[in-house]
């Protein structure tokens, strides 16, 4: 057992997450960046596709932000967006985010899986107790607020024994003392590769938002900085096609820009055969080219194409005698 004074270290983890739900568009692993304060072992932990540095920079201020302060060390394994593993020195850019929050980082010495051990069990924790019962219906947005709830409901709730008798982890957690988070999160740009649909309008995260139709069903880029308020689609070239005032996630919201809209109307009527919008009750008779491809279909399917358009009713039937149905009902019954 490591002893560790209170509000004197967070330890930080991946944990990779199997068979994510297919719609998410994560792939075959979903990642989850766990910290957790190591004198009460509080724990809080945050989803992302993706273990680059931008992504572990924005789940670092989500998770520290949920445990409530900034302890005095941060400490993590030999991850190449922190330090150089090799060597163990912390990385230029990783150094810019610790002086933001104003920590000091330590590593793990080699193969010392067990020097960060209170994490390590919170990573057992979360992967059989929270992930392994997740329902496949769920989304991302959903997901984090279930993980949360989890840390809340049975993370905090846990008891353990202190010098002044036992104590749940939220009143451990609740007497170490922690640094103020900085007002604004670090710098940093988060970009993901969405694809839009058909009706130029591109996912990203429980919401939707416009972009011109010339880009419908292609690949775009979105990103923003971390704790912004804008949103930027940008071709996968690098050219940025729309902006948008990004919408909290999991809302279920459609944010359109007004050009979009009128250029995205403008497209789907050049390719009307009136060039209007059909009236509600307009009869629209098929035309020779649907006739033909009608016939074309019979053919294929080993019936004749129909010549006479009368509204003579066919003499084909098919007769269903009921009579033997009802007899062996009656046998059934008298036995």
């Amino acid at each position: 057992m490591i002893p560790h004074a209170p509000g004197d270290e967070t330890q930080w983890d991946w944990l990779e997450l199997p068979n994510p739900p297919e719609f998410w568009g994560w792939g075959k692993t979903a990642h989850l960046l766990v910290g957790s304060l190591a004198h009460s072992a509080k724990w809080r932990a945050a989803l992302s596709p993706s273990e680059d540095q931008p992504h572990l920079v924005a789940g670092l201020d989500r998770v520290t932000r949920g445990l409530g302060g900034v302890s005095r060390v941060w400490r993590f394994d030999r991850m190449a967006t922190v330090c150089d593993p090799g060597s163990g020195w912390v990385t230029a850019s990783f150094a810019g985010v610790a002086k933001h929050y104003g920590v000091a980082v330590a590593i793990c010495p080699p193969r010392r899986g067990n020097r960060k051990g209170v994490v390590e069990k919170v990573n057992h924790t979360a992967a059989q107790r929270w992930w392994r019962t997740l329902a496949d219906e769920v989304t991302v947005e959903a997901a984090q607020a279930s993980v949360d709830r989890f840390a809340r409901v049975r993370g905090d709730t846990r008891i353990r024994s202190t010098a002044d008798g036992r104590s749940s982890v939220a009143v451990v957690a609740k007497a170490e003392p922690l640094a103020a988070v900085p007002a604004v999160p670090y710098p940093v740009i988060i970009s993901e590769t969405r694809t839009a649909s058909r009706q130029a309008l591109v996912s990203y995260r429980g919401n939707r938002y416009s972009v011109p139709p010339e880009l419908a069903a292609a690949q775009v880029v979105v990103s923003h900085p971390v704790g912004g308020e804008f949103v930027d689609i940008a071709t996968t070239s690098g050219i940025v096609v729309a902006r948008h005032r990004l919408a909290a996630d999991g809302l279920g919201v459609m944010v359109r820009d007004s050009g979009h809209v009128i250029a995205l109307d403008t497209a789907a009527m050049a390719t009307a055969a009136t060039g209007r919008p059909h009236r509600r009750k307009e009869r629209i008779p098929p035309g020779p080219a649907a006739k033909a491809a009608a016939a074309q279909l019979l053919q294929q399917h080993g019936a004749s194409p129909v010549v006479n358009q009368s509204c003579t009713p066919s003499t084909d039937s098919t007769v269903i005698d009921l009579s033997a149905y009802e007899r062996a009902a009656q046998n059934r019954t008298i036995q």
